[in-house]
């Protein structure tokens, strides 16, 4: 079993009810732990609670995360 522990995270809102999350988190089983990046494309319910529709986990390598970074950038 994986348990997953967010270190940090930040959301932007954009459009009527969604929202993209960006955070650090931790993966924690019993191989070990590692730590990741995710980008999660989500929305609020009439409730307020968020609900999410997809996500992809980034490297944790500086150097590949600044190589996505400028890519984006240039799109």
């Amino acid at each position: 079993m994986v348990e997953y522990e967010i270190i940090e995270a930040k959301e932007i809102p954009f459009g009527r009810n969604n929202f993209i999350e960006v955070a650090r988190k931790r993966a924690i089983s019993e191989e070990g732990e590692n730590e990741f990046i995710s980008i999660s494309r989500g929305y609020y319910l009439e409730d307020g609670t968020k609900k999410w529709k997809a996500s992809i986990a980034l490297p944790k390598e500086q150097d590949k995360r600044e190589e996505i970074a400028e890519l984006i950038k240039s799109l």
